[in-house]
């Protein structure tokens, strides 16, 4: 008997392979893999700095973007110092401030799942250091305007340094996006993080960077670890640059689906906000944990975070076809609009509850 298909819808990840061009590099790559890396990757952080049109002294590549943003924290945070940070959001923060003995100091969303400035402006003091910014954010998908966070990092003190994380600014269009660059000419406290993972489809490969002003760029690079970008990780990076329009393509894609799973979405009943990254974010007080059931059941793997919402990765239209028709059963209207009925089905398998992994 087959056994119906698994559709990984989790973890934020591209649905699409590398390209055949990134592949080839790749394999150029495992080629030579008997001889090092480059001790720093000062090669691609060149490659990076002129594709991103700033100079190589304000660009600091990591082990992913979680990577950099470890780099950072072990740059300019002592032992008992804070880390604020929006909660719910990225997993990785409070881990990374555990693991330079930092304060974690989560501040709760907003009540339509934003990140609340205000309240995260508050909870700064003398012993922060770092307040983190997720844009677009995870999981909610929501976006901080151009003019929104000009006013939050204006009113940022010096000694906190900002991290920006856009793991997934390749997904916002039509929207009013900050000028990353003109932020950075007026910011020396601000870190912008980007990643290779999402729109470029090279989770397993562990690329990302950072964008600052040169001063913390110098003090984030003294934290890097040699040898820690890998060749075959270089080459797909480098080819993946010259393949700009073919991944630009693809993203549109993704935000094709993306759309289209909120239009279907709210024609079933489900009170969606729009989102700006690579996935839906389902919120309570709509049935989400009979969702996460009835996807279960189906096999496909969304994220799941108990009593708050559950966030559905963008996939292939085969996986997001999947996912629509198990969620057509847990909330029908009928044709008059009057309230819901749910039914949820059984299973309870397979869905990624709360935990701190993936991203």
């Amino acid at each position: 008997m087959d056994i119906p298909v698994l559709h990984r819808l989790a973890l934020n990840e591209s649905p699409y392979p590398p390209l055949p061009s990134v592949r080839k590099a790749m394999q150029r790559a495992v080629a030579q893999a008997h001889r090092y890396p480059q001790f720093y990757p000062d090669d691609l952080t060149e490659r990076i700095a002129a594709w991103c049109r700033v100079s190589p002294d304000r660009v600091v590549v990591g082990s992913g973007s979680v990577g950099v943003a470890l780099q950072l924290l072990q740059a300019v945070v002592e032992p008992g110092e804070r880390v604020v940070y929006a909660w719910r959001s990225f997993d990785a923060y409070p881990l990374l401030a555990a693991m330079v003995d930092a304060r974690p100091v989560p501040v709760p969303l907003s009540p339509d799942g934003c990140q609340d400035l205000g309240a995260l402006l508050a909870a700064l003091d003398d012993r922060t250091r770092v307040v983190v910014l997720c844009n677009p954010h995870n999981p909610t998908g929501s976006l901080v305007t151009a003019d929104a966070l000009s006013a939050f990092l204006r009113q940022v003190p010096r000694h906190v340094t900002v991290l920006l994380d856009e793991a997934y600014v390749e997904f916002a269009r039509d929207t009013d996006p900050p000028d990353t660059p003109a932020l950075l000419l007026h910011h020396p406290n601000l870190l912008v993080l980007r990643t290779f993972s999402k729109a470029y489809g090279l989770a397993a490969l562990r690329v990302g960077y950072g964008l600052g002003a040169p001063d913390l760029v110098a003090r984030i690079r003294r934290q890097q670890l040699p040898f820690g970008i890998n060749a075959v990780a270089t080459a797909a990076v480098k080819a993946s640059l010259h393949a700009a329009g073919e991944l630009r393509r693809r993203v549109d894609t993704v935000i094709a689906e993306r759309e289209r799973l909120h239009h279907q979405l709210l024609q079933r009943g489900w009170h969606i906000r729009p989102g700006h990254a690579n996935s839906v974010w389902l919120a309570a007080p709509d049935p989400v944990d009979e969702a996460a059931a009835a996807l279960t059941a189906a096999r496909v793997q969304a994220r799941h975070y108990p009593g708050e919402g559950l966030r559905l990765t963008v996939g292939s239209r085969e996986a997001n076809d999947a996912a629509l028709a198990a969620l057509t059963g847990v909330r029908r209207y009928d044709v008059s609009g009057r309230s819901p009925s749910t039914a949820p089905p059984d299973g309870t398998v397979g869905t990624y509850r709360e935990r701190p992994v993936g991203s």
